[in-house]
């Protein structure tokens, strides 16, 4: 089973727990205004890759992966997008020990298969907006409602959750917004914490490179009122917020 693979890298604190080796897959369906990776978008833009040849650069990380407590996070672009190699290289990454995560914004979750999922440990669900008008006006291609349904389905199978939101002002920072990605999140019994994500411009550089223009050049990072007002929102429906 071959796959379109972007690139990889370890980290920590940032893909879930622990040092992590992420990979991230080409190929998306959504055009978020505030993508920070372009070029990304397009399974052409990855290299093929086999579930072995993958797997091989994992187990280079792999002792120091586990002494980390980390474990292998499947990112993208959109993972679910190529769902029957993501299947393969969880599956793989089960058997050797290491702790899985799948960084979606459950838009295709209906791709997911289930043995998909009985290979993830951990779902990073990137909830882009709470309103669905907001929300296509965000994604420029995407509906909520796959989202929702998506999140439903990972808590009947008992699947803990990472909400993860983008805080743009101007953009997804309207407090009936925010209340409405917080009760989504608090109406899923299996969402462990929310991750509010300030906004920022780092990605333009990849925008200039593919001679694209950056839709939210002129816009602000969120300054820390702001993040304040919406943490304590969403710690308002009785969530674990970081």
């Amino acid at each position: 089973m071959r796959g379109s693979v972007h690139s990889f890298d370890v980290s920590t604190g940032v893909d879930g727990p622990g040092t992590r080796f992420v990979a991230f897959l080409a190929g998306c369906p959504l055009r978020c205004l505030y993508c920070h990776s372009p070029d990304t978008w397009y399974r052409r833009s990855g290299t093929p890759t086999t579930a072995g040849e993958l797997m091989a650069e994992i187990r280079r990380y792999e002792r120091f992966i586990k002494v980390a407590g980390g474990g292998v996070t499947i990112s993208g672009g959109e993972p679910l997008q190529q769902p029957a190699f993501v299947r393969d290289v969880l599956r793989r990454c089960k058997e050797i020990g290491l702790h899985t995560a799948v960084d979606t914004s459950g838009y295709l979750g209906d791709r997911a298969g289930d043995d998909l999922l009985d290979a993830t440990d951990l779902v990073l669900l990137d909830i882009k907006s709470g309103d669905p008008s907001t929300y296509r006006t965000v994604t420029r291609t995407g509906r909520l409602a796959p989202t929702i349904a998506f999140a439903h389905r990972l808590a009947e199978r008992g699947k803990p959750i990472w909400v993860r939101f983008v805080l743009v002002p101007g953009l997804t920072d309207a407090v009936e917004n925010v209340d409405a990605v917080a009760g989504i999140a608090a109406s899923v019994p299996t969402v462990q914490r929310v991750e509010v994500l300030p906004f920022h411009r780092l990605g333009a550089v990849k925008y200039d490179a593919l001679g694209l223009g950056f839709p939210l050049a002129g816009t602000p990072a969120p300054d820390q009122d702001l993040i304040d007002r919406v943490r304590r929102q969403f710690r308002g429906y009785g969530l674990c917020v970081f």
